[in-house]
């Protein structure tokens, strides 16, 4: 299913943005790992699952059984945010181009980050606990501009790792000819 309907990225089919042009300006798109899905709905459910719980029998027996009814609330954002989990899971893709890197993300308001590869000063690798429980990295990019907030999150380790590889070798390659 193309990335321009909202279905989930397919690692290394090339694309079409949607930005220009016919098939010919297709791009190399790459998702993210799908670990990075089940971490964050494991944090969603045992963030909610325990509130419902708890906070049922609390407003029954504090409030009375009318209040205990908001116990539900919890639990219905648990719903709403499990589908919004996946929706934001599949709008996370990155394509290498020759000159720079693209980073697309977001659902409703969502975003483009080309960072030219000559600009990069430092790509790092972070994986907390959480994210080598789930087998997962995530690729930090620092440029010459401070407001620059490029990452990619859920990567696989390997993967994390080729990439910063990757971009360091271009970053030199590109900032040795300025």
């Amino acid at each position: 299913m193309s990335q321009l309907t909202g279905g989930p990225p397919s690692d290394g089919e090339p694309r079409q943005t949607g930005r220009a042009g016919g098939p010919e300006d297709a791009e190399r798109w790459r998702g993210v790992e799908r670990g990075l899905l089940r971490m964050r709905r494991t944090l969603l459910t045992a963030v909610s699952v325990p509130l419902a719980v708890v906070l049922g029998p609390v407003l029954w027996l504090t409030a009375g059984p009318w209040w205990a009814v908001l116990a539900a609330a919890p639990a219905a954002s648990a719903l709403w945010g499990w589908r919004a989990i996946a929706r934001n899971w599949a709008s996370w893709r990155y394509s290498e181009r020759d000159d720079d890197l693209l980073i697309e993300r977001g659902v409703v308001w969502r975003g483009l980050t080309v960072v030219p590869y000559g600009r990069m000063q430092l790509v790092e690798v972070t994986s907390g606990p959480l994210e080598r429980h789930f087998g997962l990295a995530r690729v930090q990019l620092h440029t010459a501009a401070a407001t620059t907030d490029a990452h990619i999150p859920g990567l696989a380790p390997e993967e994390a790792e080729r990439l910063r590889e990757r971009l360091t070798e271009l970053g030199e390659a590109r900032s040795a000819g300025l």
